[in-house]
């Protein structure tokens, strides 16, 4: 793609009607998504021309709360953001952001989710297994309150280099769409924010896989885990890097970041990673998510047993998480809670 006038590939009709149905999926009762599917022609074409002539702005943001696995407020678009949303991150920032991203960046790029991030965890650790055995260490970061807390203006400053002047112009007013009276902060609604979030962090990965030469590193979002056979050498990694979130990112590591033996294993992406002393690696669920799976079952039970929740929403939500607790060794686990999964209908008052 010729990125220095690429601004088309986000207003082309085509691309807008794609972005429609990927945007409606799984939404189609929402009442934004009913009246946008109203005029749906007249809403796309407007919202071409809105683009395509330089007038879109959008069109603020409406907020909620999420509980699980913890509250966390929220700012969500409006529906016909959201469709331009998904052409500007599937046309324009995912084929510009895949090239400059290292590998072993994981979150929302194409093939490269949790299952890549568990398969690649579990692939480092064998092949560490088959140089040093047990004898080593891993060093977990975590960003303290990542997204809250990228800066504006340093984002600003890494996408200046985006060739076409209106994407850039696009992408510097969706960052100022959101905490501009701060200057920091991403929403965690935008699709956007995802791109922007892997790419903030894109020097912190390079210092560690360039400078530092570490072999056996892997990110998801901002938990990062390097691998090493030298402590010392990952204390010293730690202490440059740091810094170097600090001085120049503006970033903090928070108290889950952790420098231990790899024998104890390491939390990554929802699981516990085990490396016995035979070069298994055991995955195992980890507690908090263990509680929540039950908790979603019990839900379900009760939605079930009051007539809110049909069989056949049951099973596709079953589906979704059985492909998930597949990932890791979770057979025996599967196997009891779903022992204890009985259904029941409540009678009604006629019956």
């Amino acid at each position: 793609m010729d990125f220095e006038d690429c601004y088309g590939q986000i207003y082309d009709f085509k691309n807008l009607y794609t972005s429609y149905k990927l945007a409606a999926r799984c939404k189609r009762s929402k009442r934004d998504v009913i009246d946008f599917e109203y005029n749906l022609a007249s809403n796309l074409w407007k919202l071409h021309y809105e683009l395509k002539d330089g007038r879109y702005r959008l069109s603020g943001y409406y907020h909620f709360k999420i509980y699980d696995p913890k509250e966390r407020d929220i700012q969500a678009l409006y529906f016909k953001d959201r469709v331009m949303q998904h052409s500007l991150c599937d046309n324009v920032l995912r084929p510009y952001f895949e090239n400059r991203l290292i590998y072993d960046c994981a979150a929302c790029r194409q093939g490269k989710g949790t299952r890549f991030a568990v398969d690649r965890m579990t692939e480092f650790m064998r092949r560490f297994y088959g140089g040093h055995g047990t004898s080593g260490y891993i060093l977990k970061c975590d960003i303290r309150k990542y997204f809250d807390n990228i800066d504006h203006d340093i984002l600003k400053d890494r996408l200046k280099r985006f060739p076409d002047d209106r994407v850039r112009k696009l992408l510097y007013d969706i960052i100022d769409s959101f905490n501009a009276n701060t200057g920091k902060g991403l929403p965690l609604g935008n699709q956007s924010s995802q791109w922007f979030a892997l790419y903030y962090l894109d020097p912190l990965d390079r210092r560690i896989k360039e400078k530092w030469r570490i072999k056996y590193y892997t990110r998801y979002m901002d938990d990062l885990i390097l691998i090493h056979e030298d402590k010392g050498y990952l204390k010293q990694v730690l202490e440059d890097i740091r810094e170097y979130a600090a001085d120049i990112l503006k970033l903090e590591f928070n108290d889950k970041t952790q420098l231990f033996p790899i024998s104890e294993g390491a939390d990554y992406v929802g699981w516990h990673f085990y490396l016995t002393d035979t070069g298994k690696v055991v995955r195992l669920l980890r507690t908090s998510n263990k509680r929540r799976f039950k908790r979603r079952l019990k839900g379900f039970k009760k939605k079930y047993n009051r007539y809110e929740m049909t069989l056949d929403e049951i099973k596709r939500s079953l589906s979704s998480y059985n492909g998930h607790l597949k990932q890791g060794h979770t057979y025996r686990l599967r196997k009891n809670i779903y022992s204890k999964f009985v259904l029941t209908h409540a009678k009604k008052d006629d019956e």
